[in-house]
């Protein structure tokens, strides 16, 4: 198999994983937001605030605002950025536009609670999936990569803002302290449920495997598991032997399979496995972080020589 054919089957796989993280949130929002009145933050919020109060229909308002607010920043998110938001968009719209009739009572009716607090697992779900195979759903990102670009308040930061004063615009409408209550517990379980799915799907473990054995073994993980190591050199400072230390980096799903490898090639091998925040390289995450140019790069590290002499 090609390198090419390789990445059009794994942007095969992240579209379909995108449309169903999509159906996710759609339903989510559709089924047990929509029909008790939550407004919620992003977009979406904005166009169901706008639905209650002009009746103008959800779906195609908030595809018109994601196309109203990529038109104004097209400059500042880039053309990658517009292109997975229009599909995410567009997906979305259609998932919206499907359901929102065959729900017109919240699905556990009378329990508002519960239907904000499974919305909102849905919700974080679906957004948690499209995040995690580079999709985009725009909303509020668009207005935060914006100030982002031009001032000092942080992303995170921004989207913040942008929903809570969604969620609290709903008090105009409705004159409820209750719905604006209900909005925030959306927002804060929603991005709970969104944070645990990005990072179970991309939590790895660290292996480091002391063993007499410890070329068969670097060799049956290669072959079995597919992950590369790397062998460092240590000293059993009880014996004062030389020892070899075959590290292992692999997903956290992965770490049954390594531990069997293990097993089977030395009984006696001593293992210690600890959990790893990020790995990033081939075989794992990409490293999202902006590159300075090259003219900036050789500045860098003029200014830096001269510090140093």
């Amino acid at each position: 198999m090609t390198e090419s054919t390789r990445k059009y089957i794994k942007l095969g796989q992240d579209y379909v994983m995108i449309t169903l993280g999509l159906l996710s949130y759609a339903f989510g929002f559709t089924a047990f937001i929509l029909p008790e009145k939550i407004v919620i933050g992003s977009v979406t919020g904005l166009s169901s605030l706008i639905h209650f109060w002009l009746g103008w229909n959800v779906a195609i308002t908030y595809y018109a605002i994601n196309i109203i607010l990529l038109c104004i920043a097209f400059r500042s998110v880039g053309k990658q950025f517009v292109l997975r938001t229009i599909i995410g968009a567009s997906i979305a719209t259609l998932f919206m536009g499907i359901l929102q009739p065959m729900f017109p009572a919240p699905i556990i009716e009378q329990q508002t609670f519960m239907n904000v607090i499974l919305g909102a697992v849905l919700c974080g779900m679906g957004l948690g999936i499209v995040f995690t195979h580079n999709g985009s759903t725009g909303g509020t990102d668009i207005i935060a990569a914006m100030v982002a670009k031009y001032s000092t308040i942080s992303f995170g930061r921004t989207m913040m803002y942008c929903d809570v004063l969604i969620i609290c615009s709903s008090y105009l409408l409705f004159h409820s302290i209750d719905k604006i209550v209900y909005g925030l517990i959306f927002m804060v379980i929603y991005s709970v449920a969104a944070d645990r799915v990005i990072n179970n799907t991309r939590q790895s473990v660290q292996f480091l495997i002391i063993s007499k054995k410890w070329r068969e073994i670097a060799d049956n993980i290669i072959a079995e598991a597919h992950r590369g190591c790397t062998i460092l050199d240590g000293t059993g400072w009880y014996t004062k032997d030389a020892v070899k230390i075959v590290m292992v980096m692999c997903r956290k799903h992965e770490s049954v399979h390594i531990f069997r490898i293990i097993k089977e090639t030395d009984r006696e091998a001593i293992i210690t496995q600890s959990n790893v925040n990020g790995v990033y390289g081939f075989g794992f995450d990409e490293l999202k972080v902006r590159v300075h140019n090259k003219k900036g790069q050789k500045n860098l590290a003029k200014d830096n020589a001269e510090q140093a002499q």
